[in-house]
């Protein structure tokens, strides 16, 4: 019961706060539960300047998001707008890069959700992330409103969880010496380059345009309101962690978040953190992997991606096809089960999208000055937006920073997209 139906059969579901919601739910999820204790173990009591730093390069990057999703308010986002800036191979590569990000992000982070679920009942790791990236899947298939009223409800617990973080940490601030690191500034970076998988989701809002009412204005606003009130929670958040449990105890933690209550607050407080973890973590599985599924069936009709991809389901009108490759390429993903590995490989992805992005944001203003635009960078020289040319090149550093084989699997993926470009375009043409 499933045929092709045109792009704008899509329903638009979404306002500014759903919208808005659902960045912040993927953004919470993504890393602080998983990640902090990952990124302790390379800054040390720096956590929280490597958060901090993570922001200035979202904010850099998501202030281009925001004015090219004022221009083109489409599902299939960072394809559409290096389309529209360079060309269908590079707009090819731009969307390949996202939907292998996507799919590796939300591998990443069902093996969190199994982590905490393995230090609450004992599981095992993989099977229980594989079960839960079916459960997501089927939701997604469901019906876009549906994973949104999902999405905002777990959203609102994981923002509990952060909070109820913060609040139990406040006494213990001003206890250690914040600049304790014996990394140095590589630590710093190193840090910054994985906890920027703790900022995934502002990018996988314009993904969802289609879905939302009056995009041109609403995409925008609910991408900068997600990076604003992740970075004010997340610097809190890494700093009280380190307050409370020694940034060497925290590195070695699979329940980093819970841990740190426990010590604060005692055993209750543990299994409760554990519990909205296993919130937060889902929620991000669930959301990542809704954006991911728009981005393939977004490019279905114009890039040489198959064109099943675009099937609509009549009935639940959600991208079946998309959604089904999307889960199998997931748990796939989920088998070898080493998060920080595959967490910076994901970051390795998404900071070469990026590059692109920025691009596209300063070459459109040379090429297509006189479009409308709902939304433009600030800070400007002449018509050269600053902070977008500071996003392509803090981007472009943040590559140097992985361990070797992180950069040997991103480059692999990179000449994947660009070597199979040409024989799916024949095909398809054929």
């Amino acid at each position: 019961m499933a045929r092709k139906i045109a792009v704008h059969q899509l329903k638009r579901e979404l306002g500014l706060f759903q919208a808005t919601m659902i960045g912040v739910g993927i953004i919470f999820g993504a890393g602080i539960y998983a990640l902090i204790g990952k990124a302790a173990g390379l800054a040390a009591n720096e956590v929280w300047l490597a958060f901090l730093v993570g922001a200035f390069i979202s904010a850099f990057t998501g202030l281009g998001y925001a004015e090219l999703s004022s221009m083109f308010p489409k599902a299939g986002a960072e394809y559409v707008y290096a389309r529209k800036a360079f060309n269908k191979k590079i707009a090819f590569l731009a969307g390949w890069l996202i939907i292998i990000s996507g799919i590796i992000a939300a591998a990443t982070v069902a093996l969190g959700f199994a982590g905490y679920f393995k230090a609450l009942f004992g599981t095992p790791i993989v099977p229980v992330a594989a079960v839960l990236v079916a459960l997501c899947s089927i939701l997604n298939f469901w019906g876009v409103k549906q994973s949104a009223i999902v999405g905002v409800i777990f959203t609102l617990i994981e923002s509990a969880g952060l909070v109820i973080i913060i609040a139990l940490g406040l006494p213990y601030l001003g206890t250690v010496d914040y600049f304790e690191n014996p990394f140095g500034v590589m630590g710093v970076l190193q840090a910054t380059a994985l906890i920027f998988f703790a900022y995934i989701g502002f990018e996988e809002i314009p993904r969802l345009s289609e879905e939302t009412k009056a995009p041109k204005k609403v995409i925008p606003r609910a991408l900068i309101g997600a990076i604003i009130i992740s970075t004010l929670v997340y610097v809190l958040v890494g700093a009280v962690a380190t307050s409370v449990v020694d940034w060497q105890v925290l590195s070695q933690s699979h329940a980093p978040l819970a841990d740190v209550a426990a010590k604060a607050s005692g055993p209750e407080a543990y299994t409760l953190l554990s519990l909205i973890a296993l919130f937060a973590t889902s929620n991000t599985v669930l959301l990542v992997m809704l954006a991911t599924s728009r981005m393939a069936y977004g490019m279905a009709g114009d890039s040489p991606l198959p064109a099943c991809l675009g099937f609509v389901h009549q009935k639940t009108c959600t991208p079946w096809v998309a959604i089904g490759i999307v889960m199998l390429g997931t748990i796939l993903l989920v088998l070898p089960g080493n998060i920080g590995f595959v967490a910076n490989a994901t970051d390795f992805l998404l900071f070469s999208t990026f590059i692109i992005i920025n691009g596209a944001v300063i070459w459109l203003r040379k090429k297509h000055g006189e479009l409308k635009r709902g939304f433009r960078v600030p800070l400007n020289i002449g018509n050269i937006p600053v902070l977008s040319v500071l996003g392509l090149l803090t981007s472009l550093l943040m590559l140097f920073t992985f361990e070797s084989a992180v950069s040997v699997l991103g480059i692999g993926v990179i000449l994947a997209g660009i070597l199979i470009y040409e024989p799916l375009r024949r095909r398809k043409e054929n």
